[in-house]
């Protein structure tokens, strides 16, 4: 969850395309065989129904052709068969925070990641992503041609915009919104961020004009609350209950108050109030989706949050050094730690509360704040999150797979382990079902019926996030 702070329009910042070589995911790539059988593997399916056990799934040039009771499913005879008793299959993740930048310098600064990232998501079992706002669309873009080429291990990437926003005060004419959503539109943007300080009326603006393209805007919002932005007609709100202002009792119209004041008061707020359940019902009546982004905030309840152990090997000395510094300081001074805990709460009650109202809940990473969490490993720790939160883990997976994939329009194609679909399969070692921590032990990931190995994926990449 960043703060950004621009003092320019974000159309203005101009970042050239990166020159990259030549490269292969060859090296990656475990299983590429025209027909593969994944035996006796358990099955969590992405629609939330009860785990599956002892199935057979077979994938067929890139897709599923098959999936049942291994007792029962006709393995073709050039099948490569591969034997899963004691794991779990789930379908590919679909990360719907997710960007390629990633927070160092303890959260002062934004450093590209469009190669890092990647394989990291790749590796972790998110095989689509939406980057949901881009400081470098040109990176960004180039990025997606890369993994879209066999160039670069990684996700199916949908492209959100450079983010709206400006100084506090400041009013975007219609002239420079329109001249920004058309120049990313037309660059492959499926969707468009709103920021912080982002009025009603450019609101309304920035949604007619996306509308009328037949794309989408979400938004990390406070000048305008969730019930106001979801009147002016937008497609997804991000984070959730956390970042809502509009509770706050000194508001002003059109202005994003300090989070220091607001904050802890929202800590403070009944989630089954009759304000807060009008709220949720305005969402889900206006279909207004939900991304829950859960690990980035527990990485600031810092006085009882730890490092994931991988991150060591995957960030440079400099990052790993500022998050260990800055997780340091927040340990010795657990005031904002504490009002944290709360809020962390208070949107796991938030998220049940949406989603039993049948409102549309995603999930993403969003690897920003001050570096406590990165691509990949930052998503498989939400779903243990929402499982904490309350959500069974069938659920949980639905969340990560089904629920992003419906948003994006491509339900009938990737988030669910059914025949017809994109082969786009997690493996895991171990019951899921019983123990959401086994989906950080990923043996095997599928993209479109081609198997990843995970730990080459993340070997590839040691050492580099967070490089300046």
């Amino acid at each position: 969850m960043k703060i950004l702070r621009y003092s320019r329009f974000a159309l203005l910042l101009v970042i050239p395309l990166l020159a990259s070589c030549k490269r292969s995911t060859a090296e990656f790539i475990s299983v590429k065989d025209p027909i593969v059988a994944l035996t006796h593997v358990r099955v969590i399916d992405g629609t939330g129904s009860s785990s599956r056990e002892d199935q057979t799934i077979i994938i067929e040039s890139g897709r599923i052709t098959a999936v049942g009771p291994t007792a029962e499913i006709s393995i073709p005879a050039s099948a490569n068969s591969l034997d899963l008793s004691g794991h779990t299959a789930i379908p590919g993740l679909v990360g719907m925070h997710n960007h390629l930048f990633y927070a160092t310098g303890r959260g002062d600064k934004y450093v590209n990641a469009s190669e890092s990232f990647p394989p990291l998501y790749l590796a972790a079992g998110v095989t689509t992503i939406r980057t949901a706002g881009s400081l470098q669309f040109d990176s960004d873009l180039a990025a997606k041609r890369s993994v879209e080429n066999g160039e670069l291990a990684g996700p199916k990437i949908h492209l959100t915009s450079l983010y709206f926003e400006h100084p506090p005060g400041q009013v975007l004419s219609s002239e420079q919104l329109m001249k920004a959503l058309n120049i990313w539109g037309d660059q492959g943007a499926t969707s468009f961020k709103v920021y912080e300080n982002i009025t009603r009326a450019e609101l309304t603006a920035i949604i007619d004009a996306a509308h009328k393209r037949g794309l989408k805007v979400t938004g990390h919002v406070c000048a305008v609350g969730f019930r106001d932005a979801a009147q002016a007609g937008i497609d997804n709100l991000e984070h959730g209950l956390a970042v809502d202002t509009e509770f706050y009792s000194k508001k002003k119209v059109d202005e994003c108050p300090s989070r220091s004041n607001w904050l802890p008061e929202l800590a403070r707020i009944d989630v089954k109030s009759a304000p807060v359940q009008d709220m949720i019902r305005e969402l889900v009546e206006r279909r207004v989706a939900v991304t829950s982004t859960l690990a980035i905030f527990e990485a600031f309840v810092e006085e009882k949050f730890e490092l994931d152990s991988r991150m060591k090997d995957v960030l440079s000395e400099d990052a790993y050094a500022d998050c260990v510094s800055r997780l340091a300081d927040g340990k010795a001074d657990p005031r904002w730690s504490r009002v944290w805990e709360v809020v962390l709460k208070k949107e796991m009650q938030f998220e049940r509360e949406f989603v039993k109202a049948g409102g549309l809940l995603m999930t993403g990473v969003d690897p920003t704040g001050w570096g406590g969490v990165v691509a990949g490993f930052g998503d498989q720790r939400g779903l243990e999150l929402l499982v904490q939160a309350g959500f069974s883990v069938e659920e949980a997976i639905r969340i990560g797979s089904l629920n992003g994939a419906t948003f994006l329009g491509e339900a009938d194609r990737i988030g669910t382990l059914e025949a017809g679909k994109q082969a786009d399969i997690v493996i895991v070692r171990g019951n899921l079902a019983s123990d959401i921590a086994a989906i950080r032990d990923v043996r095997l990931v599928f993209k479109d019926g081609t198997g990843y190995d995970p730990s080459k994926l993340i070997e590839s990449v040691r050492g580099l996030v967070g490089q300046r």
